[in-house]
This record gives structure tokens, sequence and C-alpha cells, in this order.
């Protein structure tokens, strides 16, 4: 033959080795690694590497080994593009290595500790190299499921959610991002290690934080999470929050107490990770049911629902709860402070019988920022904030409030401007501000804000319709500096400008 014969490409592996011992590594693993004619394997510039030590016993005499050895570390670098620039100048360095072997038809596996895809550096090559070969990824057991069979508690239970972190999460994005799950593992501890304690503190989880080092290694070790000494962490090492569900030392202990929280204008996208972490503390929940149904159900978590009228009531049965030693979260929409129950609650607790009575308010999203978010930014300025609804306080009270705010030029957010019993208190104020206001004010009707029935339109204060409104609704009326644009897709936006005049 004349021409050369093509030589076939081989083929590339990421070897999962699972956590460490090298009895967890799966079959398929084994087997790749024995058909394999080159092994690569990561190490720091020591030349140790964990990988190929878990390996070991299966690599031959005529493998041809590839070390992949990392330029830096935790340590600084000259390279003109720091850190990241020699990391990216390595790996595009080892993948043009591997990719020598699998031009010459050789079978290359990567192995990598964990699983090839978690948290594991063969990804890098995989990202380079997949693309242009044949390629396999082998799974393998993660230091996650090892550090939980170590521990022998369930990660997760039911509906529960499990969140993994790297512990190089800024300490206040590791504490916001512990108070909002269930469960939680946070990996790449070492040197992380004490700002992790802190965010587990910081969040309430410290108590119920375990500590699990080299799980399935020599050297293993377990316990609790604030007991542990700093100084003493290395990088393999993980802090697990676990499943509270049957899990008495995941439930946090002490005194009664009361929480108001906010549930924002919706369902549980508008929950900060602050109430979300209230609410999957609380023994007892109470609240309007409309609201109770936007907060997730927790296992062995009482709910009291009841109507919307009864604010005193609720608020005192609360409190009577928490003083039998019952942590009891209250659920409000919107924020609890803004025309809704922590009012209620504190008016309440300020008799003697409640004064041991811990009670704590959360803020949530109110309705009408969440409605000025949607039309744009027309609370950009000043602005008064007014219900218009009579059952607490007699029209001509809020007659003279609209009045003074309309005469001031505030932008006015309107609450509760409607219901089936309340059908004529729209007109009115629309009618009083026409006296004060132009008939192109701009308005924002919003209706079920976050819901899937969300409205929210930009009509004229002459053009406003009262039998549009209902108690869904919140209305934004701007100010003689409030303007709406016309964008280019057709949508319109109102904004109040910040300078005035």
């Amino acid at each position: 033959m004349s021409a050369a014969v093509e030589q076939a490409a081989g083929r590339l592996f990421g070897v999962g080795l699972g956590p460490g011992d090298p009895d967890l590594m799966t079959l398929r693993a084994v087997e790749v690694i024995a058909a394999a004619d080159v092994v690569a394997y990561h190490s720091a510039r020591h030349g140790r590497s964990i990988a190929r030590s878990i390996a070991a016993k299966h690599l031959r005499e005529d493998h041809v080994e590839e070390p992949l050895v990392y330029p830096v570390t935790t340590e600084t670098t000259d390279h003109p593009g720091g850190y990241q620039g020699a990391m990216d100048e390595f790996y595009e360095s080892a993948a043009a290595r591997l990719a020598a072997h699998l031009d010459a038809g050789r079978t290359v596996a990567v192995l990598a500790e964990g699983d090839p895809l978690f948290y594991s550096s063969y990804m890098h090559m995989h990202k380079r190299l997949a693309h242009r070969y044949d390629t396999e990824v082998i799974p393998g057991v993660t230091s996650v499921s090892a550090a939980a069979a170590r521990l022998g508690t369930p990660l997760v239970e039911g509906e529960e959610v499990l969140t993994i972190l790297p512990g190089t999460l800024p300490e206040e994005e590791l504490a916001a991002r512990l108070a909002a799950t269930d469960s939680a593992v946070v990996m790449k501890l070492g040197r992380t290690f004490p700002a992790v304690r802190g965010a587990m503190e910081s969040s309430g989880r410290l108590a119920e934080a375990r500590y699990v080092e080299r799980a399935t290694m020599a050297g293993e070790r377990t316990g609790l999470l604030a007991d542990t000494d700093p100084e003493s962490v290395p990088y393999f090492a993980v802090a697990v929050v676990p499943s509270r569900i049957g899990n008495p030392g995941g439930v946090p202990s002490g005194p009664g107490g009361v929480v108001v929280v906010g549930t924002g204008p919706a369902g549980p996208l508008w929950l900060t990770p602050q109430t979300r972490r209230a609410l999957a503390d609380a023994e007892v929940l109470v609240g309007y049911t409309t609201y109770l149904d936007r907060v997730p159900a927790k296992p062995g978590q009482v709910r009291h629902g009841s109507d919307n009228k009864v604010e005193s009531e609720r608020a005192e049965f609360a409190l009577d709860l928490a003083r039998r030693g019952k942590r009891v979260a209250v659920v409000s929409g919107g924020d609890p402070g803004v025309f809704a129950m922590a009012t209620a609650v504190l008016e309440v607790a300020a008799q003697p019988q409640y004064a041991d009575v811990p009670v704590r308010v959360l803020p949530g999203v109110t309705a009408a920022n969440a409605a000025a978010a949607a039309a744009g930014a027309p609370l950009g300025h000043d602005y008064a904030t007014v219900s218009l609804s009579d059952r607490l306080k007699p029209w001509e009270v809020i007659a003279e409030r609209l009045r003074a705010a309309a005469a001031a030029d505030l932008v006015l957010a309107l609450y509760n401007p409607g219901s089936r019993s309340r059908t004529w208190q729209v007109a009115q104020a629309r009618e009083l501000l026409l006296e004060l206001r132009s008939p192109q004010t701009p308005v924002v009707v919003a209706r079920d804000v976050g819901g899937p029935e969300q409205s929210v339109r930009i009509v004229t204060l002459a053009e406003l319709e009262p039998s549009e409104v209902d108690m869904r609704t919140i209305l934004l009326i701007g100010s003689s500096q409030t303007q709406v644009t016309e964008r280019p897709d057709g949508s319109r936006l109102t904004w109040t400008p910040r300078r005035y005049g």
C-alpha cells in the first residue's frame, strides 16, 4: 500500500475512584484502569498523589504514568495572569500532553478522587478534550456520601433539600445559603474552616453541624463541628448539616418564642434566607390560611390557619403557645410591619402576661416594592403609604392624609384599595386626588404581583377604573415628576426621578 494507514485516536476515560478506600472503587473503574495504556493523575509539587495511592494496586509496571503536577496550589505566583492565569496555562499544557497520547492511539485513564465531575480536577481535561475524542466518565462515590455513611445519619429525607457548598464562598454568602436549606454539606475546608464555622453559627446551624475528615481513609475523624480545632482541619474534610427528620440533635432547643415573618407578595421565590430558616425552625406556624399555603410543609410542624379578620386573636394564640414553650412563627404576607401582623403581635405582647415571651420581627418584600419593581421605579423618590381600608380608621382620616400627601407632591402607594364589602373607596380617592393632581398622572395598577395571575398596567389617573380594583390589587399614584417611558419592544415603564424640580 502506498498510502499510510491513519492511526485511530485513543479513548479518554475520567475514572472516579471514590472517597479514598480502594475497596470503594467500582468494578468498572478497576476494569478501565487495568485496560488503559496511560494512567494520568494530578498532584501537588511534592509529587504525592492521593488519586494514585487509591488506585496503586491496580497499576501495572508497563503503564505509562502521566503525573499532572500543579504549578501552584495555595501559594502566590509571579505568573503574569496571576493564580488563574497559571492554572489555565497548566490545564492547557496537561491537556496537550494527554492529547498526544490519544492521537497516538493510546487509551488514557485520568484518575479522580470521588467523582470525576464533582469538584474534580478531571473536569478541566474533560472540557478541553471530550469534544475531540471518544470519552467515557466512570462515576465514583463522592465524599458527601462517604461522610454521611461515616456519620451514620441520613442527609435528606422526604421533601428535604440538600445544598452542597464550597467553603471558599464568602462567609455571609455561606450563612445565607445555610439558613435557606434543610441539609447541607460544605466542602473544601482547611483554611476556610473559621469562616465556615462562623457561617454555621450566624445561620443558626452550628449545633446541628458535624465534622468529617478523610472519610474512609487512614486518619479518618468525625465529631461535632463546634468542638473541632480550626488548626487541625485539612483540605480533605467536610462539614455536614444532616436531616432533621427523626434527629433530635437537629432540632433547635431552648425557650419558646414568637417570630413574625414576611413571606413577600407571593410564593416561595419571595422568601428570604432569614425567613426560610425561621420557618424551618418553628414548631408551630400561625397565620391567615392564604399566607400559610405559601410556606413549604415540614414534617412534624403544626399549622393553625384562620380568617384574615382575627389578627388580635391570632396574635394572642401565638403568644400563648410560645409562653408554653413552643417556637412559633406568625406568618404574614408582604412585610409583617406594613399593614400586617407585626403590629398586632406587638400590641398583644405589650400586655404584662407576655412580658417574658421573646418576640422577633423579620422583614419581607412589601407589595409596594414588588409592584414598583414590576412597573419600573415609580417609588424612586419620596413617597407615602396609605391604606384605603376604613375598617380600622374612619374615612375622614384617610381623606385627610390623601390630601396632605397629594399637596406635598408625594408618590402614593395605596394598600387595601377595595374588596367585596368596600367598593366605593377607590372612586372617592380618585376624585379627591384629581382635585390636586393632573389627570395625566401615571398610575400603576398591580394585581397578584408574583402570583400566577400577575397583571401590571400603567394608566393615567383619569383612566383609573375603580371597578377593576379588588383586594389583591395595589395602586401606585405618581407625583408631578413621575414619567412613563415607551420601550422599543412596546412595553412601558414608569419612574420617578431622584432629582426634584
